[in-house]
């Protein structure tokens, strides 16, 4: 271990645990206490805030500094940090999204070329459904994943639906897409001859293939996960028209919850999935007049929601207006 290598483990070590003593230093490095001390006055000198006890139950730690010290990361760590950055740049607040493609271009200069490559292809084949912080998920599978898809690939794993059955599948992937809470892969399916999208969390023995494809026509891969999301494995359905035009509408409704088709000028249709209370829920929150068109079984819901408020909140009886005068002493009709 050259002395580069060995005071980036140090720093690893120090900033694993609030205290090392030095002979466990000097153990886990293979080296003399005696190098350890000159580890930590070059490291004191390269604007690490390295703190010292001396005594018999002395040691080393990292203390706060007066200026930012360089950073080590591992790998997944340099993965996280690059994704969490390339949703700000793109979705931050304003001053914040200049911030993030600075921090990032300067991430990617000091990156290794093998993981800078890694960071790249996640960057080059993840879509956003969300601007909100990037979900967690195994580092090993979005990158193997973010690998093939750039590279044409297939990749096989297996793959639990919600149903809890586990098949074997073999796919040529196209795209990663991250709503807040999942990944998704969008790939084609030879088997099924179709595109399908696949929950990252419900993917286990990913193996690469090395096995190059040619790409089928390609579809938008941020609609596919949010239709899926919004209609798939609902039993209902709704259509609904709302009293307003379409640009109004869609601030409130987002391609997760379902979709919009401009219905007139003045009013749009709405058909979302879910079950019967869900929809009703949905619907009463939204601040427009709406008709449900079908199915029956939501305007039951939508009405017995509205017998619970009023049962709730409409039998209390209003206070008495007290009528309040004005400057002269006459009163004020309220």
């Amino acid at each position: 271990m050259d002395t580069t290598e060995r005071l980036l483990r140090t720093l690893t070590l120090l900033a694993a645990r609030p205290w090392w003593s030095g002979p466990e230093l000097a153990e886990r490095l293979e080296v003399t206490e005696r190098t350890v001390r000159r580890d930590m006055t070059r490291l004191r000198a390269a604007g690490y805030p390295v703190e010292a006890v001396s005594g018999p139950h002395g040691g080393y730690r990292l203390g706060a500094g007066a200026r930012l010290p360089p950073l080590v990361l591992d790998d997944d760590e340099a993965v996280a940090v690059a994704l969490s950055l390339r949703t700000a740049a793109g979705h931050g607040a304003p001053g914040i999204e200049s911030a993030a493609l600075s921090a990032l271009t300067k991430l990617d200069q000091v990156l290794p070329t093998g993981l800078r490559a890694r960071v790249s292809a996640i960057g080059s084949v993840t879509v956003g459904l969300s601007d909100r912080p990037v979900p967690a998920a195994e580092t090993d599978t979005l990158v193997t994943v973010a690998v093939a898809c750039e590279r044409s690939e297939r990749v096989r794993f297996t793959y639990v639906a919600g149903s809890g059955e586990e098949t074997s599948r073999l796919v040529e992937p196209f795209r990663l897409v991250h709503t807040d809470r999942r990944w998704y892969l969008v790939a084609y399916d030879p088997s099924r001859t179709d595109w399908r999208t696949f929950r990252i969390d419900r993917i286990s023995e990913l193996r690469e293939t090395h096995q190059r494809f040619q790409r089928h026509d390609p579809p938008d891969a941020a609609a596919l996960v949010a239709s899926g999301i919004a209609f798939s494995g609902w039993d209902v359905i709704a259509r609904v028209r709302i009293e307003a035009p379409i640009e109004a509408v869609a601030p409130y409704v987002t391609p997760i919850d379902g979709s919009l088709v401009a219905d007139t000028e003045t009013a749009t249709i709405l058909s979302i999935g879910g079950d019967d209370e869900w929809i009703a829920r949905f619907l009463v929150r939204l601040p427009f007049v709406v008709e449900v068109l079908e199915p029956d079984s939501v305007r039951v819901a939508i009405c017995t929601l509205a017998r619970e408020l009023l049962e709730r909140h409409g039998n209390r009886e209003r206070p008495t207006r007290r009528p309040t005068h004005g400057r002269r002493g006459a009163p004020v009709e309220g």
